[in-house]
C-alpha cells in the first residue's frame, strides 16, 4: 500500500474523487473559501511551480497553459494570468473555449487584459506546458477537444507540470482509460487523490487552498494542523506501508 508524506515526516491522508467533491461542496456552500478563491490560490501555486522549474531565466521560456473547461481550467487560466503580469511569454490554449461556466468565463475575461496570448494547439512550441484540462472529476476516457489536446502535450519532449492531477488520469484508482498526460510534476490541490500513487503524475507537491481545517472535520477527514506550517506548497513522498 502506498501513502503520502512530507519531507518532515507527517502522514497526509489521500482522498478519493468522491469525498473531495464533498470537500469542495462543504467549502463553497459553507463560503469558506468560495470557488473564485479556490482557483485563485490553486492557480497561484501552479505558476509558482512553473517559475521554480525553470528558474532565475523563466521570463525567456515560452509557457503553454493548456486549459480545460472545468474547474480545473479556471485555476490553469489564473495561472496564466499571474505568469503574464509578472513579465512571461504565455501562451492560453482552451479546449472548449465555447463551453466555460461564468466563474471560469471571468477567469479569462481577467486573463485578457494582460500582455498574455490565447493561442491554438500546433501554431508554436512551449519550452514548459502547464496542464489544467482535465481535474479529478474524470469520467472515462478524455474524449473531443479534451484527448486532441492531451495528445498534442503527450507528443512532445516538453516538461509538464499538471495542476491536481494529470489529465485522463483517474484521481481514485490511478487507472488510464484513454490518454493520459505523463506529467513531471503535479501540484496537487487540498489533499493528495489516491490515484497519484501512479508514476505517471511525477514529483508531487500539494497547494494549500485556503479551506479550513473545520471543512476538511465537517467531511470526516482527520486533517494534521502542521500541515502546512512550512508554507503554501509542501513537497510530498510516495510511501510504501505494510
Amino acid at each position: 500500500m502506498t501513502s503520502f508524506v512530507t519531507d518532515g515526516g507527517i502522514l497526509v491522508p489521500a482522498v478519493t474523487a468522491e469525498t473531495m467533491r464533498e470537500v469542495d461542496r462543504i467549502a463553497i456552500e459553507e463560503h469558506t473559501p468560495n470557488l473564485f478563491q479556490m482557483m485563485e490560490n490553486a492557480g497561484r501555486s501552479l505558476a509558482l511551480a512553473a517559475i521554480d522549474h525553470l528558474g532565475a531565466g523563466w521570463r525567456e521560456v515560452r509557457i503553454a497553459v493548456c486549459a480545460g473547461s472545468g474547474g480545473n481550467g479556471g485555476g490553469g487560466i489564473c495561472a496564466a494570468r499571474h505568469l503574464a503580469n509578472h513579465g512571461g511569454d504565455v501562451v492560453l490554449v482552451l479546449s472548449e473555449p465555447a463551453r466555460l461556466s461564468p466563474v471560469i468565463d471571468q477567469q479569462l475575461h481577467v486573463y485578457q487584459k494582460t500582455s498574455g496570448r490565447i493561442d491554438r494547439a500546433g501554431s508554436f512550441e512551449p519550452g514548459l506546458i502547464l496542464d489544467a484540462v482535465v481535474g479529478y472529476g474524470l469520467k472515462g476516457a478524455p474524449r473531443g477537444p479534451a484527448r486532441e489536446l492531451i495528445e498534442w502535450m503527450g507528443e512532445r519532449a516538453t516538461p509538464v507540470i499538471s495542476l491536481d492531477v494529470p489529465s485522463g488520469l483517474d484521481s481514485t484508482t490511478g487507472e488510464t482509460p484513454g490518454v493520459v498526460v505523463d506529467a513531471t510534476t503535479t501540484v496537487t490541490l487540498a489533499l493528495p487523490k489516491t490515484g497519484l500513487v501512479s508514476p505517471i503524475a511525477g514529483g508531487l507537491w500539494l497547494a494549500d487552498l485556503g479551506i479550513p481545517n473545520g471543512v476538511y472535520a465537517m467531511a470526516g477527514i482527520p486533517l494534521p494542523r502542521s500541515l502546512f506550517d512550512a508554507g503554501y506548497r509542501i513537497h510530498l513522498r510516495r510511501q510504501q506501508t505494510s
